[in-house]
């Protein structure tokens, strides 16, 4: 049973997974400061003054917020390689090393072997 778990879990691609909904969830703070902060006034200086719930506070355009949510994926994106993509990468690493697995050799293109089987065929007909 834990042999099943621990399978699932050293997955790649739930490793993936779960950094992305991570990574995610911090961009979207990012997206959030960018459109509530600095698009919102800039279009309500064009238009007008509509209801954006005390957008005035310190001016119409709030670079500091944004700037912290950059700052904040940043961090969230260095904690998350640090903490867990680079040690997950180091135990692979050590496995693969453990189980004698190299990296995936790349299928060659079937155009590529065709033609290089002609230029071969092509050399051996002119010696």
């Amino acid at each position: 049973m834990l042999s099943g778990f621990k399978k699932f879990i050293i997955k790649g691609n739930v490793l993936d997974l779960a950094v992305a909904v991570i990574m995610g969830a911090a961009f979207s703070a990012v997206v959030d400061a960018l459109v509530k902060s600095v698009l919102m006034p800039f279009i309500s200086l064009i238009i007008g003054q509509p209801n954006f719930d005390q957008f005035l506070v310190f001016g119409p355009v709030k670079l500091g917020v944004l700037l912290t949510a950059v700052v904040n994926f940043l961090l969230v994106a260095a904690a998350v390689y640090f903490a867990v993509v680079m040690p997950m990468n180091i135990f692979i690493a050590r496995r693969n090393r453990k189980l004698d697995i190299g990296p995936k050799e790349e299928a060659a293109d079937p155009q590529v072997v065709l033609l290089t089987e002609i230029r071969d065929a092509l050399r051996q007909r002119v010696e």
